[in-house]
């Protein structure tokens, strides 16, 4: 017997998240262990009359990185830049079998991956900012990453479920009381020229004029739960240490710190996984910030090591390196788009344009 909160996030995420249209040609991808998801996404999306095509994948990557030669890395398989041209609505369930999968394998193998993808992240990205491509990322609990949360089976779905607010009588109204109330926080930030940013070893300004900051509450994401926006690409100026690590490929980077000049990283730092910050780098544009963003989901209150929730987490920000998303007005472009977060709970504050509006994890606005 199915789960019946796998029910309720198959219809969240179909009529809700990328509110799926008849004869709209929906792709929905996933590690086969979340059939029990996949089966439903696509139940629902035959029941209003789209098109869905399931593209269930195998845990190969490891020996992907581990056998192919460098014109297999750069190889870029057809049907991935045809999903990207052709898809109405994607749907993404993250479902990660072994999260450490590519812990040795070398950097560069992956940084030479990211790099060749390039031109369908920004196909990608510009058909998402014009509108004709919905998409989103859902979650499903296995062992596996409830493992990497520090938590068993059951209380890692109840962290899933309830984050994605599935356990709630009526989870659309609730993702809609969300947006309403993360939209007051947009049309503040939206008449702001400088966001200042202090805390712990860290003193960033950041310049946002004329950029849009967007309304994060279920859309893309699933469990969902922020504001963010592209800064100016040359305004970063100024040094950030991250509190939690970042993870590329379930490798981690562990307390990063990253100091800007003029919009570009001029020094990095990782007490572990410096090799792998170094060569990420490298990718052309992920020496520059493309999003900055505040996580709003207070309902997520511990760090789970699936960036799906933790760059949602209230009380925190966090910074991708790399691609901006076009809708914000950002330019940057990027074969990656790497999250890391930063805790802000104590003796942190966020200025904009010199007035105090962020405290300790708390906004300050009214």
């Amino acid at each position: 017997m199915v789960d019946s909160r796998i029910e309720n996030l198959a219809k969240l995420c179909v009529q809700y998240s990328v509110e799926v249209k008849p004869k709209e040609k929906v792709f929905i991808q996933g590690n086969v262990l979340a059939f029990p998801l996949i089966k439903e996404l696509y139940k629902e999306c035959l029941l209003k009359g789209a098109y869905p095509i399931v593209m269930p994948s195998l845990d190969v990557e490891y020996l992907f990185f581990k056998y192919a030669k460098k014109d297999q890395l750069k190889f870029v398989p057809p049907l991935q830049k045809f999903l990207s041209k052709e898809a109405d609505a994607a749907i993404n369930v993250s479902c990660e079998p072994n999260p450490k999968r590519l812990t040795n394998i070398n950097p560069e193998k992956i940084a030479i991956v990211r790099t060749s993808r390039k031109e369908i992240m920004e196909i990608f990205l510009r058909r998402s900012a014009q509108g004709k491509l919905k998409w989103v990322l859902l979650p499903y609990p296995i062992n596996n990453q409830a493992q990497e949360a520090a938590m068993s089976l059951e209380e890692y779905e109840d962290f899933v479920f309830s984050s994605c607010l599935v356990d709630k009588k009526d989870p659309v109204s609730e993702w809609k009381k969300i947006d309403k109330k993360q939209e007051k926080i947009c049309q503040f930030l939206n008449q702001v020229n400088k966001i200042h940013i202090l805390g712990e070893n860290t003193d960033l300004l950041l310049r946002v004029k004329n950029r849009k900051w967007i309304n994060c509450s279920g859309k893309l994401n699933m469990p969902d739960g922020e504001v963010f926006t592209g800064p100016l690409e040359n305004s970063a100026n100024g040094t950030i240490r991250f509190t939690y690590p970042g993870i590329v490929a379930g490798r981690e980077v562990e307390d990063i710190t990253l100091t800007f000049r003029d919009g570009k990283v001029v020094k990095a730092t990782a007490v572990k996984g410096d090799k792998l910050l170094q060569q990420m780098l490298k990718i052309k544009g992920a020496d520059r910030i493309g999003e900055i963003a505040i996580g709003t989901n207070y309902g997520i209150t511990q760090f789970s090591k699936n960036m799906l929730f933790d760059e949602k987490m209230g009380g925190t920000i966090h910074m991708a390196l790399g691609a901006s998303y076009p809708e914000s007005g950002g330019l940057n472009k990027a074969a990656i788009h790497w999250d890391i977060v930063k805790d802000m709970k104590k003796e942190a504050e966020i200025y904009a344009d010199n007035k105090l509006f962020y405290k300790n994890g708390k906004f300050l606005i009214k």
